[in-house]
């Protein structure tokens, strides 16, 4: 390799390397009334800057959302959150638009500060936050059957779920699994085994993971089906249980419905 190519190659690699740097909105707010409650939910916008980012990401969540954060994070992070200001909660007056405004730039600034730190950034307690509602959400649909309805919401969360782990991509495996559970039982062979793909990349060479044996195994009768190479993946998995046998006895469905139970 000439001196030339060894620096285009250094380069991609610490473009690989850089991280995924996410900015928060808070762009609106709403009222919303019920039975017995009355409450602001407001609408957050995620976007990944330094490029046009396609994929943003859109949620919702209320004061006590935003309130069940911060006393998580208190828990393990008490020291390194201590200058970051969480808006207080008041007795009145918290449904006028001057107070609403208020807190859509208090809790701007209080998300890009605690995305700044990065041991709360990686935190399952700030991951959570952003992903577990509609995670719960779709897992619960996939459960119930409701296919199409699991598949709107994940192929939603995903790309969001994909920035916040990109420091452990096997966080998102699960996800991609229902993803692909989804897709084989709405008869889509081809766009469950592109997603299986995705799944066995951030899996890697984490053969003693729960989920890898199922999913190679869910691979294999997919590529039977497509009539691609199952040939290669049959002996990938077997090569993996002699090197190291783990116990499995659940398929990759009955191990995914078990997800975001709580």
């Amino acid at each position: 390799m000439t001196t030339g190519e060894l620096q285009e190659y250094w380069r991609k690699e610490k473009r690989g390397w850089r991280r995924v740097k996410l900015l928060f909105e808070v762009a609106s707010a709403r009222i919303e009334e019920r039975k017995v409650s009355k409450f602001v939910m407001y609408q957050i916008v995620v976007i990944q800057t330094g490029s046009f980012d396609s994929n943003k990401a859109v949620l919702e969540r209320r004061y006590s959302d935003f309130e069940t954060l911060q006393k998580n994070l208190l828990k393990t992070f008490r020291e390194e959150i201590e200058d970051v200001v969480f808006p207080k909660k008041h007795l009145m007056g918290n449904f006028t638009e001057e107070m609403i405004s208020e807190r859509k730039l208090a809790f701007k600034e209080y998300l890009s500060l605690l995305y700044a730190i990065r041991c709360v950034r990686r935190s399952r307690e700030f991951i959570d936050f952003l992903t577990r509602p509609e995670l719960r959400e779709a897992f619960g649909c996939l459960r119930g059957g409701q296919y199409t309805r699991a598949l709107d919401i994940l192929v939603r969360v995903v790309p969001l779920q994909e920035k916040l782990t990109a420091h452990c991509p096997v966080m998102v495996v699960p996800t991609l699994c229902a993803m692909l559970v989804c897709h084989r039982d709405l008869e889509r062979p081809a766009e469950a085994f592109a997603v299986g793909e995705r799944a066995l990349q951030c899996l890697q060479a984490r053969e003693g993971h729960r989920y890898y044996a199922p999913l190679l195994d869910a691979m294999i009768r997919l590529a039977y089906t497509l009539g691609r190479d199952f040939i290669s993946l049959q002996k990938r998995l077997q090569e993996s249980q002699l090197r190291k046998p783990t116990p499995w006895g659940l398929t990759l469905k009955e191990l995914t419905v078990r997800e975001y139970l709580y």
